[in-house]
């Protein structure tokens, strides 16, 4: 059974930082990539940033030059180190984990975090 557990989110004024922690568990062989998604209420959840096993990375535009994405692959998990924050970041934010392969299984699935909550407001 894989699980991805969230942590970091919270209270922050505009302006402000904080970085989000995502640590997979599990039998896990590989992860071909991680990332992190955000839904806003009454939004449909987006792609904030991803980083592939090469770590290679992609970012939305809103959150480019604010945001940076890393990961510990002998950890399994993924990092997000959140920047010059604004009140349109606030929403859930959700790990993802791509392409996972068990050991012994011969297919890969994907995953996803429960959230955590990240609210920027004064």
């Amino acid at each position: 059974q894989v699980q991805l557990v969230e942590s970091g989110g919270g209270l922050v004024q505009p302006g402000g930082a904080l970085n989000l922690s995502c640590s997979a568990s599990g039998n896990i062989f590989s992860i071909y990539a991680m990332g992190w998604y955000r839904q806003a209420p009454g939004k449909q959840r987006d792609l904030v940033a991803s980083i592939t096993y090469q770590h290679k990375t992609n970012y939305a535009d809103s959150v480019k030059g604010r945001f940076t994405i890393s990961r510990d692959h002998a950890k399994k998990a993924v990092y997000l180190q959140m920047n010059t924050l604004k009140p349109d970041d606030t929403a859930i934010y959700y790990c993802n984990a791509e392409g996972v392969m068990t050991v012994g299984g011969g297919e890969t699935h994907d995953y996803w975090g429960q959230g955590t909550q990240v609210t920027v407001s004064s």
